[in-house]
């Protein structure tokens, strides 16, 4: 009764503000008018790609960027796409320190990525360098990737993947340049070959932009002889056709 009462009167003092708009907000993360601006991603979307179509083309049709330039990952799918409110939640996470949004961005993601979820063996959070991660105190795809084990009950590997080469953010690089910038950054950790081998695998990432870190690891992975590697981030970038 007394730590209620405590919380209850920190919540007073304190209220919870939404992360995009900062006004008071009666639960996690976004207030009712933002939650409104986000924009779910829902089908139809290409199957292999998980980018929204503006009309249904019919079963199995693929995207022109799945087709020109099939990724090494089999599937990727993302819970919202990449906008003003998504950007300001991811930022949060990543660069705020706020921890407290994975559980509802993770519960999003778990939703989205149902079918890539169904029958997979582990979780591999995209990895940080460990002097990045040193910096940041945490890594946000692993706290994604802890948020929907739970809700999915597939295991949590974080320690499959290893970032081996520092490399320069990606924003403002690009897509041959952030191609360039990972490659070869990423290996699977010799005494953790025998995890990956054989192996149906679902990498966690905050967001998808151009897909080339979450491209060099799935390369990675399946050079670990994984069966298949697929992709589930919170957000992603979808070009306005």
């Amino acid at each position: 009764m007394l730590a209620r009462a405590a919380r209850l009167a920190l919540d007073i003092a304190l209220p919870t503000l939404c992360v995009s708009c900062r006004e008071p907000v009666d639960g996690e993360g976004v207030c009712a008018a933002c939650w409104t601006k986000l924009s779910f991603i829902e089908r139809p979307y290409c199957p292999r790609l998980g980018i929204p179509f503006v009309y249904d083309p019919g079963p199995d049709m693929l995207s022109m960027e799945a087709i020109a330039s099939p990724p090494a990952y089999k599937r990727a799918r993302a819970a919202v796409r990449y906008d003003d409110v998504a950007r300001t939640l991811v930022h949060a996470l990543k660069y705020q320190d706020r921890a407290d949004l994975a559980p509802t961005m993770g519960r999003w993601m778990a939703r989205a990525g149902g079918e890539l979820l169904d029958g997979a063996d582990m979780l591999v959070p995209v990895p940080l360098h460990w002097r990045r991660a040193w910096r940041r105190r945490y890594n946000q795809s692993g706290a994604l990737a802890q948020i929907i084990g739970r809700q999915s009950g597939v295991k949590v590997r974080a320690e499959v993947l290893r970032r081996v080469r520092a490399t320069e953010q990606q924003i403002g690089l690009s897509r041959a340049q952030r191609a360039t910038n990972v490659q070869g950054a990423f290996q699977v950790s010799p005494d953790r070959q025998a995890e990956v081998q054989g192996r149906r695998i679902v990498l966690v990432d905050d967001v998808l932009t151009s897909g080339a870190t979450l491209d060099a690891c799935a390369r990675a992975l399946l050079r670990a002889k994984a069966a298949q590697v697929d992709v589930l981030v919170f957000a992603r970038v979808v070009e306005i056709r």
